[in-house]
């Protein structure tokens, strides 16, 4: 049983954004709800969050709009094979331990039962590109190689994958690549292995998958921008791709933009309505993906491509390409007032420097 859980707390009342802040900051994945004498009320989970967020709630509502009000939970004298197999059968990572009152006593994890596993699916980071918004920054030095908090860009990116149990990389390289290979090397310094994927002319943000030899994609495909700063699930990204096997999974961010003045809704010249600075949602891609094998496999080497181009031919196709949600800690480094950000929030957010 888990010791640390007081800290994973909350109330009916208490917003989605409070329940983020929990979540992340117990490295749990979870929170439990409860009410003023601690009896146990729901559950909020990664995946409760993303599907609220699917559904424009705002991060300012009650958590009550997104927690599992009916948990699976063990009882305070449970023996470690009950555990083991409600976590199973449940297919959940945590389960919440109850008196007879209903009052929470503790929580079980799976990951406290069991010891993380390496992870067998290849991660390809792409790091080929020229950084041309952040020049003069990058005029020597390719971006994802920048400092940031003390450490590359990219090394950030490497060392939460391996957080994770992935220990198999391939960096595709082009643009001032002696930096990226000199520094990374064989990945031995981490205790894990990276191979180069070497792009003689650019290959667009997906063809250098092309590249990839055949044998060695034989499990979906973690695929990370170099230019990212995150601080995704990357545990529940592939859990949530693995339960529903499409083609591809798209991690997505929402984008909130707002209209600063009254729009007219109309039927010719007649004024229907009028809606003061509306508030459009749209979800955009925050440059993480999981590609299943064959998608791999179909690519043509040495052939440009560009992964929107790539998961539009999938959808053309009649495959699914799924979205995933991103709640966490998420900056694309696309300007230098991006970088700035980065550095910033490099020791505070990331925790790293």
């Amino acid at each position: 049983m888990n010791t640390d859980w007081q800290g994973l707390l909350l109330r009916r009342e208490d917003s989605i954004r409070q329940a983020i802040e929990v979540i992340d900051r117990g490295a749990k994945r979870i929170a439990l709800v409860v009410d003023e004498a601690g009896r146990l009320q729901g559950t909020v989970t990664d995946g409760d969050i993303r599907r609220g967020i699917l559904r424009h709630l705002s991060l300012e509502a009650p958590v009550a709009e997104v927690m599992n009000p009916r948990p699976r939970v063990l009882p305070h004298q449970y023996q470690r094979d009950d555990a083991l197999r409600l976590l199973g059968s449940a297919q959940v990572l945590q389960v919440p331990i109850v008196d007879d009152d209903g009052v929470v006593v503790g929580l079980e994890t799976l990951t406290d039962l069991l010891k993380r596993p390496r992870l067998e699916n290849p991660v390809f980071l792409m790091a080929g590109g020229f950084g041309t918004r952040l020049r003069p920054l990058t005029d020597n030095c390719p971006k994802p190689m920048l400092p940031v908090g003390g450490r590359p860009l990219l090394e950030h990116i490497l060392l939460d994958l391996i957080d994770y149990g992935f220990y198999r990389f391939y960096i595709s390289v082009h643009y001032l690549r002696e930096q990226v290979i000199q520094h990374f090397q064989d990945g031995s310094r981490w205790g894990v292995v990276i191979q180069y994927v070497h792009e003689d002319e650019p290959l667009g943000t997906a063809g250098a998958l092309g590249l990839l030899p055949k044998e060695a994609v034989q499990r979906p495909v973690i695929v990370v921008n170099g230019d990212i700063m995150t601080r995704v699930n990357y545990e529940a990204l592939l859990q949530d791709h693995d339960r529903h096997t499409p083609a591809a999974t798209v991690c997505t961010r929402q984008y909130d933009l707002q209209v600063p003045y009254g729009v007219i809704a109309h039927d010719e010249q007649r004024i229907t309505d009028i809606t003061e600075k509306p508030v459009h949602h749209f979800f955009v891609s925050a440059g993480i993906y999981v590609l299943a094998p064959q998608v791999v496999h179909a690519i043509a080497p040495r052939v440009r491509l560009d992964m929107p181009d790539l998961l539009k031919r999938e959808i053309a196709s009649g495959r699914e390409v799924r979205m995933f949600p991103v709640h966490e800690y998420w900056l694309d480094i696309g300007r230098m007032g991006d970088f700035e950000i980065a550095q910033r929030d490099a020791r505070q957010v990331v925790g790293r420097g």
